[in-house]
């Protein structure tokens, strides 16, 4: 890890970077003059790349980069909940942002505004949005209901004795961490880690947080949106890990291709 300790703001950002050049380099580049200016601690963890990527975190002198370099192969929630663990272990901020490498900031008030609701009210654990997208109105009570349906059917298949799918929740409960904001002095206090289990990071410690009585507090998508853009799914969009005609795809390229650095 570079040795870079500027003068410490109450939070600090975190964010994984694999095989994700233009992602990380557009992303990282939207916050460069604000970390700067206000001391804010950035500790972006390469998850063994070995690419490109890798080369150019070296070469900056802003950020705190952590080189990780897994033991075994893992799924990819895995490595990124890991990888996680391993930039808290070096946050000393009460606060910690999680990013996404393809969540573009342009607007970076976000973080005032995420962090007035851990102001308002106290035992905040963590804040942030249940989804990665903003859908709309309409878009997201068809996204509901086709879940339901699809949910109570398999519920139904499965109770017949007939081979079917786990139901999914319908309703999502989990902060996605794209962007989020958690309370570090809490998640130390209690010995928790963001890798607990075998679901995406965040999930158990967000569980186990509100069985404690801490508060979660949620932010709509039209609000959170205002602030930024989020490519679903990023890295492997930019990996060709989908068809071309694929949505993720579609909206990978509108959204790089808007950007203008």
């Amino acid at each position: 890890m570079k040795d870079h300790h500027p003068e410490k703001a109450n939070y600090s950002i975190a964010l994984v970077n694999y095989k994700s050049l233009e992602l990380t380099r557009k992303c990282l580049q939207l916050l460069q003059d604000t970390v700067k200016e206000k001391g804010i601690s950035v500790y972006v963890v390469d998850n063994d790349s070995r690419d490109s990527s890798t080369e150019y975190l070296r070469a900056l002198k802003w950020i705190n980069l952590i080189e990780r370099k897994p033991e075994y192969p893992e799924a990819g929630n895995i490595a990124h909940g890991r990888a996680l663990d391993l930039a808290l272990g070096f946050v000393e901020t009460e606060y910690v942002f999680l990013l996404h490498t393809d969540t573009f900031i342009y607007d970076l008030d976000v973080f005032n505004m995420m962090l007035a609701q851990c102001a308002e009210q106290q035992g905040v654990a963590a804040v942030g949005c249940l989804e990665q997208l903003n859908r709309g109105f309409f878009r997201s009570a068809w996204r509901v209901s086709s879940r339901f349906f699809k949910h109570y059917t398999r519920r139904s298949l499965k109770a017949l004795g007939i081979k079917s799918r786990e139901p999914k929740p319908y309703i999502e409960k989990h902060l996605k961490s794209f962007c989020a904001l958690w309370n570090v002095r809490l998640i130390k206090k209690h010995g928790l880690h963001f890798q607990m289990d075998e679901r995406n990071p965040g999930y158990e410690l967000q569980d186990r947080m509100t069985e404690l009585d801490y508060k979660i507090r949620f932010i709509s998508p039209r609000k959170i949106f205002r602030y930024l853009d989020h490519i679903q799914s990023g890295t492997i969009s930019s990996l060709g890990g989908y068809t071309r005609n694929h949505r993720r795809v579609r909206m990978y390229n509108q959204i790089t291709q808007g950007l203008k650095l």
